[in-house]
């Protein structure tokens, strides 16, 4: 199988890692019952997860309860270790929003046994995104808001200024323990109001004037 790529205005980059940050909003980590420790906690997805642009999102018949987790993810533009903060955001190609989609019954399971979250988090089709914009186009992405709506109800809502870690902090701690590489996609939090979706709904995804669309649970 080819490695997935995205295009970025004329800009074409091959998918690296797909790096994702378990709980980067207070209300969120409270809703899931949990809290936010002085480091980002940090997850990785198969390159297989990323479902193809255009496609419906498909159900795996091995859970029963996937949740959507809606997200701002950040592209990166060029391969970078032990970054600073102050040159943290010319690493950053573009920005979508994207579906951290999670088997919670198996996640749930899996934390019960003190085991992995793979397969909860990392399934085939469990990472959708909408096109990227490039980075000029948002260029205080630490001031964006966004929303997910489902059948036309807002059921996630977020203000980037509420993470507990804002993006250039996240790339300089991941430069610091993985390094950087051209083609990495960060998933960087998900706010309160993560809930399960079913078969034949609408899920839209909005960030300002830059991104509108619209995804079917088939």
């Amino acid at each position: 199988m080819p490695v997935p790529s995205i295009a970025i205005g004329a800009r074409t980059l091959r998918i690296a890692n797909i790096f994702c940050v378990a709980r980067n909003y207070v209300a969120h980590a409270a809703e899931m019952g949990s809290s936010i420790g002085p480091e980002p906690v940090v997850f990785l997805k198969p390159t297989s997860a990323l479902m193809p642009h255009g496609d419906a999102i498909a159900l795996p018949d091995w859970s029963v309860e996937i949740h959507h987790e809606a997200e701002l993810v950040v592209a990166i533009g060029r391969d970078g270790r032990n970054i600073d903060r102050a040159a943290a955001m010319s690493y950053v190609a573009g920005y979508a929003l994207g579906l951290d989609l999670t088997a919670r019954d198996v996640q749930r399971v899996a934390k019960q046994n003190g085991q992995p979250w793979t397969l909860a988090k990392g399934y085939a089709g469990s990472a959708a995104l909408t096109r990227f914009v490039p980075a000029p186009a948002i260029p205080f992405p630490g001031e964006v808001s966004y929303r997910l709506e489902i059948d036309g109800e807002t059921r996630q809502y977020a203000e980037a200024s509420q993470m507990a870690f804002d993006i250039p902090a996240l790339l300089v701690w991941l430069s610091q323990r993985f390094g950087l590489t051209e083609g990495d996609l960060v998933f960087t939090g998900t706010p309160e109001g993560v809930g399960p979706i079913r078969s034949g709904q609408q899920l839209r995804l909005v960030l300002g004037g830059l991104i509108d669309e619209t995804l079917s649970v088939a």
